[in-house]
């Protein structure tokens, strides 16, 4: 069991000595060469962690924890084809979606990447054929927009990309996401595009998704309306031989999905390849794919001290276990990476929302039962419009750790007027550097509403620029970060069935709504009458 490891127990006995008044933040960022032993510099990236609440001691212990857990060993195993995702007997291979290497990737005694170049190459060809005008609308007439249907992790990660990468966007195509199954996405859309000059990407592994087969119904219907065909209009993205994947329901193209590869981590695989090719040009996405590669190259082979994505996370486990933080803050300071926040909300919490005693489920590989709090709730907007929001709870309220992230050079260098003797740039990082320095010192004040008790702690991330390749290194990390915090709670992070009690009861709800919609004198059960009461509103059309 974890909690039995003697490295466990000194992290504990740590946690009570970084407690004390003397090993405040504003003593700890102070001793010397603070920032060359609390800073890594690796596969692009800049991680300071000198404003945690640690120190040589427990960084020392927490690398021990890494290693006695076998951590890399764990990852390379991920990477390489063993079966990690030991609740449903599958390889968790989404690395392989970015590998250039001729190496081959086993699972199960078969290469995949015979497979996983395919398809890129369909996307590459699909890619040109779309932006040179051969694949064109019904009536012959060039697409200028894309609509993705799909939810969670069929979406959000495209839509991370698509806003970071949005100024490298030179194809004149406007992407949308039809996510929610509530009708004002959709009208919303519809207000937005041309009928015959918009093509519709349906992502969905099974096919079996409910909103997204709902929308998908829709769309169906209105290309009717429009006197469109499915077959010049709609790509689907799906696993071989699905509902979406039969010839029998001819669509203009279908991409193949795997079953080694979870949703919220498919944007390097057709799931996001598709759109993120029709927006961007397929190069733009194939350097995006070689920063994700780098950067899993780096979490593989960097050692542990050096491991930028696996010092992060065990920085995460020791805010989460041993210092009893249960929420995190993800603010970068940038406005292009405004869809993050959302992208990992769903990466962490639903890789790593297994938690507590009281479900003892076995989730580990070694078939123990958790008996303690595992992942983080994540929330975020950018800075510096998180300062204008939250950041007074921030500073003088609930304490919670902060990731800041910050862009060397923006995409916009050519505007450089000044107001105080910055250019806005300057300003940006003029908060971004004060924000992290003043929740870790705090400040001194007889007026208690002008008290700031500092000592809340905070990373800092550093990329270049917004670059493809950056942007692809900025999310291998954050998936490299989950899975080794996965690893080393002994949680499984590839599955989900956490999702599934409230889907379950959403079709025994829609029976009933069904039913009323077939026979206006069908009687709601009324052995729950507060469900009842919110169907009756519904029909009623008023409460």
């Amino acid at each position: 069991m974890l909690k039995s490891l003697p490295e466990w127990t000194h992290l504990t006995g740590h946690a009570a000595r970084i407690a004390l008044p003397e090993n405040h933040l504003k003593y700890l960022i102070n001793r010397q060469n603070r920032l060359e032993n609390f800073s890594i510099r690796g596969g692009g990236l800049f991680y300071d962690f000198t404003r945690q609440r640690i120190d040589e001691q427990v960084l020392h212990s927490l690398v021990n924890l890494a290693k006695i857990r076998k951590i890399k060993q764990r990852f390379n195993q991920m990477k390489t084809g063993e079966h990690v995702n030991n609740t449903e007997n599958r390889a968790a291979l989404h690395t392989a979606t970015r590998s250039f290497s001729t190496d081959p990737v086993m699972d199960s005694g078969v290469d995949v990447m015979p497979d996983i170049r395919r398809i890129r190459d369909e996307i590459r060809q699909f890619s040109a054929d779309f932006h040179s005008g051969k694949i064109a609308g019904t009536h012959g007439k060039l697409f200028t927009d894309v609509v993705v249907i799909g939810i969670g992790g069929s979406y959000l990660g495209s839509e991370f990309v698509a806003t970071a990468l949005q100024n490298f966007a030179d194809k004149n195509i406007k992407l949308h996401f039809l996510s929610n199954v509530d009708i004002d996405n959709f009208g919303a859309i519809i207000d937005r595009i041309i009928p015959e000059t918009t093509l519709w990407i349906v992502i969905s592994k099974s096919y079996t998704t409910a909103e997204t087969l709902a929308n998908t119904n829709l769309v169906l219907q209105f290309l009717t309306q429009k006197g469109l065909q499915a077959k010049n209009h709609i790509v689907t993205v799906t696993s071989k031989g699905s509902p979406g994947d039969d010839p029998a329901n001819p669509v203009l193209k279908s991409f193949h999905m795997f079953d080694f590869i979870g949703g919220r981590y498919s944007v390097t695989s057709a799931v996001g390849g598709v759109p993120l090719s029709l927006y961007l040009g397929y190069d733009r996405f194939e350097e995006f794919l070689k920063g994700a590669e780098e950067i899993d190259i780096h979490a593989n082979t960097a050692p542990e001290e050096k491991n930028i994505p696996l010092i992060a996370a065990l920085i995460s486990v020791w805010n989460n276990n041993f210092l009893g933080y249960p929420a995190q803050g993800l603010i970068p300071y940038s406005s292009p990476l405004s869809k993050l926040s959302a992208h990992i909300q769903q990466l962490s919490m639903e890789s790593n929302g297994k938690a507590g005693e009281s479900n003892g489920k076995s989730v580990s590989g070694h078939d123990e039962g958790v008996d303690f709090y595992c992942g983080s709730i994540i929330f975020g907007e950018p800075g510096t419009n998180a300062q204008h929001s939250f950041f007074q709870l921030a500073h003088q309220g609930r304490p919670f750790p902060i990731e800041f992230i910050g862009v060397v050079n923006p995409c916009h260098d050519k505007y450089t007027e000044k107001l105080k003797g910055v250019t806005n740039h300057q300003e940006l990082w003029a908060n971004l550097v004060a924000q992290s320095q003043a929740l870790a010192t705090g400040k001194e004040d007889s007026n208690p509403a002008k008290f700031f008790p500092g000592n809340r702690p905070s990373a800092t991330l550093l990329i270049n620029d917004l670059s493809p390749k950056n942007i692809g290194r900025l999310l291998a990390f954050y998936e490299a970060k989950t899975v080794f915090e996965a690893f080393i709670w002994g949680i499984n992070p590839f599955d989900q069935y956490g999702v599934e009690l409230g889907k379950t009861m959403a079709a025994d709800i829609r029976k009933e709504i069904a039913g009323k919609n077939k026979n206006p004198d069908y009687q709601f059960d009324d052995r729950d009458p507060v469900r009842k009461f919110y169907l009756d509103v519904l029909f009623n059309k008023k409460m």
